[in-house]
């Protein structure tokens, strides 16, 4: 059996709505900064491109270190604590970044704000969860990536008309922007009254399988700790398919494919730009409109849908070298790749967030969230550094290749997952289908007479 958080508040839906306008206004932000960041560093503060580069790195590893700790004190002291004070670092290090000047005050400040940033994720997650029963957060994080994907389009539309390499003025006042937006999370999400964790259960049938995989979730509730975390087989599953998904798609936006793209399909910059900005249209379109498909399938048939869908985007970009580089056909063929992309993100985003949040026991949901959160950075990682060698070896055939074995892999993988969740978990068991049992569930703890 598995347990269902139904208990509905009066707060909960404020309190969601004010985690998400707090999470928008912060990836509006960062819009002003993120398209932004390399060539601050190298054409503003004259930095090497080694230097450049390695501030992505900077940021990955700070957030790798603080985020076990994050997933503790989260679990213990409640969400609100821990993302004031990760805004709060976060705002430090935007501002620092912005007015430092040599290359040990950048790298400081920047493993300060990848520190703070790498707070905000898991703990936002958190609180969604918290905020919403499980037939409403495929909804509710579907909502949040849309608002994301907004913030930032157009954040950095607004960015790129302030900006001015030659006026280095221009870039302080958008990492002041983006310190600003910060604040403004912690001040609208991070004093939000959020519903009390855990209050009723419900039992749903399931599988053997699936039995046994929530049978081992609830011994890891009750050990406590990451240790016991990972002898949870379906949160485990999670996070290697996690790692695979976020490798082969989110790993390669920024190095690989847009180095295939700009050498061997032999698009301009100014392409590029456009086919991010179409990756993000697809995205902003279609989000909301994608939930009546996710909404009536099975979360890990959804996923391997989009091991598919991928797998028809790195062909695509494979299909663009061949057809003679620079032509309309290859240019419209690296557009689509980007497109492809973003509907498979679009159908990931209703999925992955609400699979952990049902996963995760209700006293370990922070610990849930920053192992996810930590797989993805590892993977953001190791995808840029994977695609920095093969482009560096011009082994763009072998780099296609690899990636097309990823991507089936999250089909196979997702496939294999599905075994091992219960039927809410995987999403075949809404609210509603559990009401009826929750009113008696109500009625048996009120009387304390079983109810037949």
């Amino acid at each position: 059996m598995t347990t269902v958080i139904t208990k509905s508040t009066v707060e909960a839906p404020r309190a969601l709505r004010r985690v998400q306008v707090g999470n928008a206004l912060a990836a509006f932000g960062a819009g002003f900064t993120v398209p932004f960041i390399y060539v601050y560093a190298t054409e503003v503060r004259h930095l090497s491109a080694g230097v450049g580069g390695a501030l992505f790195s900077i940021w990955a590893v700070a957030a790798l270190l603080v985020l076990p700790v994050i997933g503790k004190v989260v679990d213990r002291r409640g969400p609100q604590p821990v993302l004031v004070a990760s805004c709060l670092l976060a705002a430090a290090g935007s501002i620092g970044f912005g007015f430092s000047h040599g290359p040990a005050a950048i790298m400081i400040f920047a493993a300060l704000f990848g520190a703070g940033i790498a707070g905000e994720q898991p703990v936002l997650a958190t609180m969604v969860a918290r905020c919403t029963e499980p037939g409403g957060r495929a909804k509710a994080f579907a909502f949040q990536f849309f608002l994301n994907n907004l913030g930032l389009g157009i954040g950095g539309l607004l960015g790129g008309l302030i900006v001015d390499p030659s006026r280095p003025a221009s870039f302080e006042v958008l990492f002041c922007i983006e310190a600003a937006m910060i604040l403004v999370l912690a001040g609208v999400a991070g004093t939000v009254r959020l519903p009390q964790v855990g209050s009723l259960q419900v039992e749903v049938p399931e599988s053997a399988e699936a039995a046994a995989t929530a049978a081992a979730a609830t011994a890891a509730a009750g050990g406590g700790g990451y240790r016991a975390m990972l002898r949870d087989r379906a949160m485990v599953g999670v996070c290697v398919l996690a790692m695979v998904i976020f490798f082969s798609c989110y790993g390669q936006f920024e190095s690989g494919l847009a180095a295939f793209a700009t050498s061997v399909t032999k698009i301009s910059p100014s392409t590029l730009g456009f086919a991010l900005a179409a990756n993000t249209a697809v995205i902003v379109v279609g989000q909301l409109l994608v939930l009546r498909i996710t909404g009536r399938r099975r979360r890990s048939s959804v996923i391997a849908v989009v091991g598919l869908i991928w797998l028809a985007a790195w062909a695509l970009a494979g299909v663009s070298g061949l057809v003679g580089p620079g032509t309309a056909l290859a240019t419209a063929a690296i557009l689509g790749t980007y497109m492809l992309f973003g509907a498979g993100e679009m159908l990931l985003s209703p999925v992955l967030g609400p699979l952990v949040a049902d996963l995760a026991p209700a006293s370990q949901l922070g610990r849930y969230n920053a192992a996810f959160a930590g797989v993805r950075q590892v993977a953001m990682v190791a995808g840029p550094a994977f695609a920095g060698l093969m482009v560096g070896m011009r082994a763009y055939p072998e780099y296609l290749g690899i990636l097309f074995l990823c991507t089936i892999g999250v089909s196979v993988l997702a496939l294999r997952l599905g075994r091992r969740l219960t039927p809410v978990q995987n999403g075949l068991v809404k609210v509603e289908s559990v009401e009826p049992a929750v009113r008696r569930a109500e009625l048996e703890r009120e009387s304390t007479v079983p109810v037949a």
